[in-house]
């Protein structure tokens, strides 16, 4: 599981504010994992007390066969509990504060930690503009931040998931210190668009850095941040990945504007040829319009290979028109093997999706509501949903079951006996789902 400061918003749009929780990620996120934790061991507890309450019927009924079977599936019981990613975003602060939000996270739960390499006090989302880095140094001081607080906490093979933000950053925060022509601030800093300075154009404020023997004034918004020059932004994802795999890092996450495999492929064979065994999580986001992209990638396939394109136009491909025609089919094919190919070409280790839930309850609602209160009526929550789910075995079905009615009722019986007043008597509208 993946959890972020966006799927919090998306929670709290949904079920309304986390109990006793502020709106900051650095105290919601760690009560949502513990939280999380809660659930999914109550999904344990209730699956094996079903599980109990079949061998004590199957033990009632004298059925040896199904007494058998019952056990094996208890002991190959496998668990609901799986590990959590926690991002912690910039770290929300200097690395101080990054390694004291890591301890929250880890006692919580989570196993591993992902952190970006923007400002903390000017993130954005990865898919918006206006993104801002830090130098090297600054980022580097947090992935130590982070392994200190798994190692203080006992916890030897925590993971850390550095992600860079580069590619669509053109801003940063800080010239980076340099002692000398190519260490690692020099290197930063040769990516910042920068003029020539000669006594006759020089300005007041004016910020100097000597280059190869220039006096250089890089480009400094109102705003008091400098400026990338265009199409950087490869190299310094590339130098950025690299840096952190080799101080302490163990995977890597390349924020892209489009899903498109030669793109993120191009930059990991760079990053493998200083670390060969360089892995990536990917997001699959669903920031990308994901139809869009990949039939604009196969019409620009056809057209570059010289077949006919003269039936689509490129800047209406999204019209379900177009859902039907070969370009169409092939571009969901390529989405439907982008997991694949992409883990295969491009070195993407671990797949994600941030917020596909709250896309998939948006969407869901909204169509039972459109039925619900239109002709169908009460038909548009039984056909689309209620049936399906009896159909498809969905365990929400018995919503009071999930609640832990049934273990509540086998508690009270264990404790009173015959004096037990139960839930599951003759008149439970869930015997309807048996």
């Amino acid at each position: 599981l993946y959890l972020s400061g966006w799927m919090i918003a998306a929670l709290r749009w949904e079920f309304g504010p986390l109990p006793d929780q502020s709106m900051h990620e650095k105290t919601s996120v760690p009560a949502l994992i513990e939280e999380l934790y809660t659930f999914l061991r109550q999904a344990d507890s209730r699956e094996l007390n079903d599980l109990f309450r079949s061998l004590d019927a199957a033990r009632k009924a004298g059925d040896k066969a199904k007494e058998t079977e019952i056990i094996a599936r208890i002991d190959g019981f496998q668990t609901h509990v799986v590990p959590v990613i926690a991002d912690i975003d910039a770290g929300f602060g200097n690395a101080e504060a990054t390694y004291l939000l890591a301890k929250k996270m880890i006692e919580a739960g989570a196993c591993a930690l992902q952190i970006e390499n923007q400002v903390s006090d000017e993130k954005q989302c990865g898919h918006q503009d206006g993104k801002v880095t830090v130098p090297h140094d600054v980022f580097l001081a947090k992935i130590r931040a982070c392994r200190h607080a798994f190692l203080e906490l006992g916890v030897e093979d925590g993971i850390i998931v550095t992600r860079t933000d580069s590619l669509g950053a053109g801003l940063t925060q800080q010239i980076a210190f340099s002692s000398q022509p190519g260490d690692l601030g020099d290197q930063y800093n040769s990516f910042l668009d920068c003029e020539e300075v000669t006594p006759g154009n020089a300005r007041n404020g004016d910020v100097i850095i000597n280059r190869d023997g220039k006096m250089l004034r890089p480009k400094r918004l109102p705003s008091n941040l400098y400026q990338f020059r265009p199409g950087t932004g490869e190299d310094r994802c590339v130098l950025d990945c690299i840096t952190s795999l080799q101080n302490g890092a163990d995977l890597l996450w390349i924020e892209t504007e489009k899903p498109h495999i030669e793109q993120i492929a191009k930059m990991v064979d760079r990053i493998r040829k200083v670390i060969p065994n360089a892995k990536l999580a990917y997001n699959n986001s669903p920031s990308f319009n994901w139809t869009l992209n990949f039939r604009w990638q196969v019409y620009d396939a056809m057209k570059e290979a010289g077949q006919d394109v003269s039936r689509y136009n490129r800047a209406e491909l999204m019209k379900a028109e177009y859902d039907d025609t070969p370009l169409a089919k092939e571009a969901d094919e390529r989405i439907r093997t982008f997991q694949a190919d992409s883990a295969k070409r491009a070195g993407i280790f671990h797949h994600l999706i941030t917020l596909p839930t709250y896309h998939t309850a948006a969407l869901s609602t909204d169509n039972l509501a459109r039925e619900y209160f239109g002709e169908q009526g009460m038909l548009g929550y039984v056909k689309n949903v209620q049936r399906a789910e009896i159909r498809q075995g969905i365990a929400c079905v018995k919503h009071q079951n999930m609640a832990g009615s049934d273990i509540g009722d086998d508690h009270k019986e264990y404790f009173a006996g015959e004096k037990a007043l139960k839930a599951g008597g003759a008149h439970n509208t869930m015997n309807q789902f048996s």
